[in-house]
């Protein structure tokens, strides 16, 4: 029989609580309740960057209790992906959260979350989870919005923050809230860069020091493409063609897909226009990396930590 969760070694906090399971996390959530305080929610799959502790800030500035969740969803990874070697260190983030000034962390292992196994009842994204990413990731979106919503059930949040590098992602979030009349405002953080502009993301960890070099090569193809469309060019393909030709100098990005879309629908555009997102995912060696850029846009790719005004709303209820 199974002791329960692992515990997590901590250096105790007045006010700062670790769930590891649903129980737990109930009692936390009842106590802050009691006392009248409206919680926001940044769900992560751990191995926590600056990226994750941005949303943090961002959290902070729309509740009175901020609550970071950490949970490797295994509904979101199709096969032959990276389930279980996806970095995983969950002292680490407990310390990094807790010293950004998170109040509670949800650190539920997999029997917590789903305690019958996979579940038989879950959400369907519909079209918009087949574009972009979800042509190449059969499945993933069905994961990320069902593992969205159980953790929407159980921590009953006023707020909730995503950020902007999964850009699909929080589209198909703030359409699932709307759609299904969830109780919850989504809140939308800016995109935040490392020093060279590659996006940071937690699966950088995986690259070597080759592949990290050049990584950023896609950033600097998307940023050609922005600056040629404020300098007046309108054609997509032009666009893309001026990414591509960018690319051509970093021969271990492999692009997987580059499109211009709609900001809403995730369509592609016949004449780019302020505000469209020029979208991308490539391959360096085994590992998957994703970028955006909103053409057009003033101060939403910080390259050091994020201006604290800096967030975009999301439609809640």
């Amino acid at each position: 029989m199974s002791s329960g969760p692992e515990p997590v070694k901590i250096t105790f906090v007045p006010g700062f609580t670790v769930a590891r399971s649903r129980r737990s996390l109930t009692k936390a959530l009842h106590e802050i309740r009691e006392k009248g305080l409206t919680v926001a929610l940044v769900p992560t799959m751990g191995y926590l960057h600056e990226g994750h502790l941005s949303l943090v800030d961002v959290a902070r500035r729309h509740a009175d209790v901020v609550a970071l969740s950490i949970f490797v969803n295994p509904l979101q990874f199709g096969e032959g992906e990276d389930l279980d070697r996806y970095p995983r260190d969950v002292e680490r983030d407990v310390k990094l959260a807790m010293d950004r000034g998170v109040d509670l962390v949800f650190a539920p292992p997999r029997e917590e979350m789903y305690p019958g196994g996979e579940p038989v009842v879950t959400v369907d994204p519909g079209a918009l989870a087949e574009r972009l990413c979800g042509k190449y990731r059969p499945g993933h979106f069905h994961g990320v919005v069902t593992v969205v919503a159980k953790l929407f059930g159980l921590v009953r949040p006023d707020v909730a923050v995503f950020g902007r590098k999964d850009y699909q992602q929080a589209v198909l979030i703030r359409r699932m809230v709307r759609d299904l009349n969830l109780p919850v405002e989504i809140q939308v953080g800016p995109l935040v860069r490392e020093p060279d502009g590659l996006a940071m993301s937690s699966r950088n960890a995986y690259l070597s020091d080759e592949e990290r070099e050049e990584a950023v090569g896609l950033f600097q193809a998307l940023e050609a493409a922005d600056a040629a469309f404020r300098a007046g060019e309108g054609s997509p393909e032009v666009l893309l063609d001026r990414a591509r030709s960018v690319l051509a100098s970093h021969p271990l990005v492999q692009l997987q897909y580059l499109e211009l879309v709609d900001a809403e629908t995730l369509e592609p555009l016949a004449e780019a226009r302020e505000g469209a997102v020029l979208a991308a995912a490539a391959h360096l060696g085994s590992t998957r990396i994703i970028d955006n850029v909103i053409l057009g846009a003033v101060g939403t790719d910080p390259r050091t930590r994020p201006d604290p005004e800096a967030s975009e709303q999301g439609g809640g209820t």
